[in-house]
């Protein structure tokens, strides 16, 4: 598995993951005490806090001292990806999330879907008190993640699913809300607008490469590795880059994966269509994309100004990739 994040060492150091977290708890208390126990649900279960921590880092390239502006936009951007995540498991039937009994699971799929859109008015609430620009940009985002999981759902079960729609899939659901994460630290953080375009252009190809390596570890690491059985991105009719890739190889390994695809699988024929993809090209083609968005957001974190922050941006996803290696 991938080691800490550069970005999570650098915050280490300091008390503002700690404040991003408090910050987090205190924006989901409601009136109604059941309301805020299903809200803050997933938040009480952990998690890396991975872009509340981009937020964090994109403003600290100014060399100055966070701000409380720019926790509460890191919180809005975690805010969002909960909610997000709180849907996802309504449309995957999810058991748990976490290590815990999902949303889902324990309280229904209605209330899962209202606890969630709850948590994306929270965030939008938040956004518009950093000001219109931020409110927009948040916004935006939001839409861009639902246009990314319809695209996905669209071509579940297709094995025509193509590369191109798989990447505008994932830039939605996925690397939208890294780049909308930087942008807000930069915005939030004041600093210069080439700067704040350096960072977004930074979030959008970090979060390609996070999500190219999520789904090859989906296909390639064990259910220990994972802390969930492994191909369930296949369970799902979901296919990514390295099955993509593996059917278009041809030849007798790519006949037999498609035989299997286009359909739910599970038991014996599970472990045969990942046992297909790990023996082809498309997973280590998938990694050698993946590092591609590495090297783009290493340029573009080549365009701001040394400090810290800038070299832990710089690393951060290599870091993420060489577990792959």
């Amino acid at each position: 598995m991938a080691p800490a994040s550069p970005l999570l060492v650098l915050l280490g150091d300091g008390d503002d993951l700690d404040r991003v977290e408090a910050a987090l708890r205190a924006s989901v208390e409601t009136d109604d005490a059941d309301l805020t126990d299903i809200a803050s649900h997933l938040i009480r279960a952990g998690g890396k806090r991975l872009r509340p921590a981009c937020t964090v880092v994109a403003a600290r390239t100014a060399g100055v001292p966070t701000s409380d502006d720019v926790v509460l936009g890191g919180v809005a951007v975690e805010l969002v990806h909960l909610g997000s995540l709180y849907h996802d498991d309504v449309m995957d039937e999810a058991d748990t999330r976490r290590g815990i009994e999902s949303v889902n699971h324990r309280w229904g799929n209605l209330t899962a879907i209202l606890a969630g859109d709850f948590l994306l008015a929270r965030a939008s609430e938040i956004a518009a008190s950093l000001g219109t620009e931020i409110a927009a940009l948040l916004a935006r985002t939001i839409g861009k993640l639902c246009e990314g999981e319809v695209a996905q759902l669209r071509r579940a079960f297709d094995s025509n699913r193509t590369e191109t729609e798989y990447f505008r899939s994932i830039e939605g659901k996925t690397a939208s809300l890294f780049s909308a994460a930087c942008r807000i630290g930069g915005l939030v953080g004041g600093l210069p607008r080439p700067t704040v375009e350096a960072l977004t252009e930074w979030g959008l190809a970090y979060g390609m490469a996070f999500q190219v390596f999520d789904d090859v570890l989906d296909l390639t690491a064990t259910e220990a590795e994972l802390g969930k059985p492994a191909g369930h991105d296949l369970v799902e009719g979901v296919y990514t880059l390295p099955v993509i890739r593996t059917l278009a190889e041809g030849g007798a390994a790519a006949d037999e994966l498609g035989d299997l695809l286009g359909r739910p699988i599970s038991g014996a024929e599970l472990d045969k269509a990942l046992a297909l993809v790990r023996s082809g090209d498309g997973v280590h083609s998938a990694v050698d994309t993946a590092r591609d968005y590495a090297d783009r957001a290493r340029a573009a974190a080549g365009q701001l100004e040394p400090s810290p922050a800038r070299t832990a941006m710089a690393s951060a996803a290599d870091a993420l990739l060489d577990s792959l290696v």
